[in-house]
């Protein structure tokens, strides 16, 4: 999620920069406004070319320019497609069905933020454990449980685990009436802040003063 929101901010300042400096010299605004930007400043007046002539003439010349642009524009193209297609699609739960037995024409969903707040009160009361996340995802042919919890300094994973299991885990298979819900927990455990040392004060030694 980091990766993904920091690359998203330099994707966007980088378009709206490269957005104002076209707008900018396309609306002579640096004319009206009495800028003077440098001379190698890009795109300063509505007359001036994105390219200058000198750079086309040079460029397309060689044989593998028009190649290169168009194959690397088709790998751009297709690459923020794909982005966007992952971005847009969500791998998170809103609800799930949970079957009625013995029950014709009724249909049950349960919220998946239920669940997954239920299962978070259910991990936390452990007196270890400072803070945990469940998340319910999808998963080929089932659902499936993201946890993260973090322990205090000197907890127990294999004690959270096995609580995790008898617990939370076995309460919402239950309820949904699954045979299983497979889960991913990872843990992590805080190191204790290290002690500070200790000062030792020395007795200063008086001089016995001189009578001149």
């Amino acid at each position: 999620m980091v990766v993904n929101r920091v690359l998203l901010g330099a994707v966007g300042v980088l378009l709206l920069g490269t957005g104002v400096l076209v707008l900018a010299g396309g609306l002579d605004l640096y004319r009206r406004l009495g800028v003077h930007p440098p001379h190698w400043w890009p795109l300063t007046s509505p007359d001036q070319p994105v390219v200058s002539a000198r750079s086309r003439g040079r460029w397309v010349s060689s044989a593998w320019w028009w190649p290169t642009v168009i194959g690397g524009l088709a790998v751009l193209v297709v690459g923020m497609a794909w982005w966007l297609v992952a971005q847009l699609r969500r791998t998170g739960l809103s609800s799930i069905a949970v079957p009625t037995p013995g029950v014709s024409g009724l249909r049950l969903r349960v919220s998946a933020r239920a669940l997954e707040e239920a299962m978070e009160t259910g991990t936390v009361v452990l007196p270890e454990v400072e803070r945990v996340g469940v998340r319910l995802v999808r998963a080929p042919g089932h659902p499936r449980l993201r946890g993260a919890v973090r322990l205090t300094p000197g907890g127990d994973p294999a004690a959270l685990v096995e609580h995790f299991e008898d617990g939370p885990r076995t309460d919402a298979c239950r309820s949904l009436g699954l045979p299983e819900l497979p889960a991913d927990l990872r843990i992590r455990v805080l190191q204790a802040a290290p002690a500070e040392p200790r000062r030792r004060w020395r007795r200063r030694r008086r001089r016995p003063s001189r009578v001149l």
